[in-house]
């Protein structure tokens, strides 16, 4: 195993291939990682020095590389959310479990994290596939302990349930709690990303000028735009709940050489039944101690000094509110009016509007019809 600009801490674990080789974790990348030693870390990816987010190459197949970067079932209110390292013990499920009580686990757990949805049990089987990484129709001890351990981070959760959707990296493999995605070109939605140490100096007006210099042309932008609008359809009231994205930053989206929007980091798209646990009455002096993320805010309760459960704006209009800069500059003089309302009626969204979402549905087509019309006939779409 070869690293790269920065060392993983996976990697340098003395006993991470001894609990694959033990039996304590297993998947379909602990035989790459630990025996043929096809599976090399490259460059390093994250903006700050405590993620574990790599470029890699699996059996010659580009990949990103993640290790355990989130703190499991536990949300921090009120901070930036750096991730804590926190050693996974592997403990669970313990020797003797039968696929029946695994099952029965993970049930739990869903239901915890997305309400007491219909379908559960559905997705329930589709974790079992998922776990079975040698695909020999049974799934071992080892590969049990490492599906529970990857599911409880979101981003593994979501690329599961989304592994089917065009704007969701594929799920390439696993091995403990490490996994590998399939790589996207270009790793933000600006076409130039800085060394974390760097970004410390420069001031944010700066930055966003720098930003919208490296961008591609308006009609590939508006392709990427249409990719982000597609993706909130998914996180929106998809096949079991609704996902709120609590972090709509440039550096999460990436998009590929055809243009098409790629998720690069989904760990703060949380489910809304869990969110809505977890914050619901938290104690509150203002509304800035209610609030998940960057982006996912609910209220203050003066009358208690409760956090209301509800977030406020939906992930469309903070969708919107990232692709206002990015759509407006350069875009064509005869729809740029158009754009521009369509947009600013977009951000205006509210969670407690009535008939939020028919609105919500009316505002994200309206919005891609636009755009598709003006870029259906260019070279660029």
């Amino acid at each position: 195993m070869r690293s790269g600009h920065c060392t993983p801490a996976w990697a340098t674990e003395p006993d991470s291939c001894d609990k694959y080789k033990t039996g304590v974790i297993d998947g379909p990348a602990c035989n790459s990682l630990c025996v043929t030693e096809t599976l090399y870390f490259g460059k390093c990816l994250s903006t700050k020095p405590n993620n574990q987010m790599y470029l890699g190459i699996w059996d010659n197949l580009p990949g990103v590389v993640k290790c355990q970067m989130e703190q499991a079932l536990h949300l921090d209110f009120g901070t930036e959310l750096e991730p804590r390292k926190e050693i996974v013990l592997f403990d669970k499920p313990t020797r003797g479990t039968t696929v029946q009580k695994f099952k029965e686990m993970v049930y739990s757990l869903f239901k915890a994290k997305l309400g007491d949805q219909g379908n559960l049990s559905e997705l329930v089987n589709l974790i079992l596939t998922v776990a079975d990484g040698d695909k020999d129709g049974q799934v071992s001890l080892g590969e049990a302990k490492s599906a529970w351990a990857l599911l409880q981070l979101n981003e593994f959760l979501l690329m599961v349930i989304l592994q089917d959707k065009e704007h969701t990296p594929k799920l390439m493999g696993f091995c403990g709690d490490l996994y590998v995605m399939e790589s996207v070109e270009y790793t933000s939605l600006y076409g130039i990303s800085l060394p974390w140490v760097i970004e410390l100096f420069i001031p944010s007006g700066f930055r966003r000028s720098m930003d919208q210099l490296f961008t591609p042309s308006w009609p590939r932008k508006a392709k990427i735009a249409i990719g982000l609008l597609e993706f909130v359809e998914d996180v929106f009231h998809g096949p079991y709940g609704n996902f709120l994205m609590c972090d709509t930053s440039a550096k999460n989206l990436g998009y590929n050489d055809k243009y098409d929007l790629k998720m690069v980091d989904m760990r703060k798209i949380v489910p809304e039944t869990n969110l809505k646990e977890l914050i619901k009455d938290r104690h509150c002096e203002s509304d800035l101690d209610c609030v998940y993320g960057t982006d996912c805010r609910t209220s203050c309760d003066q009358s208690t000094m409760k956090c209301t459960s509800e977030v406020i704006q939906p992930n469309l209009a903070k969708a919107c509110q990232l692709l206002k800069d990015y759509l407006l500059r350069g875009a064509p003089s005869e729809i740029r009016e158009e754009l521009e309302k369509q947009l600013y009626s977009c951000i205006a969204l509210k969670v407690t509007a009535n008939q939020m979402e028919m609105e919500h549905s009316l505002i994200l087509n309206n919005l891609k019809t636009l755009l598709w019309k003006k870029i259906s006939y260019t070279n660029d779409s």
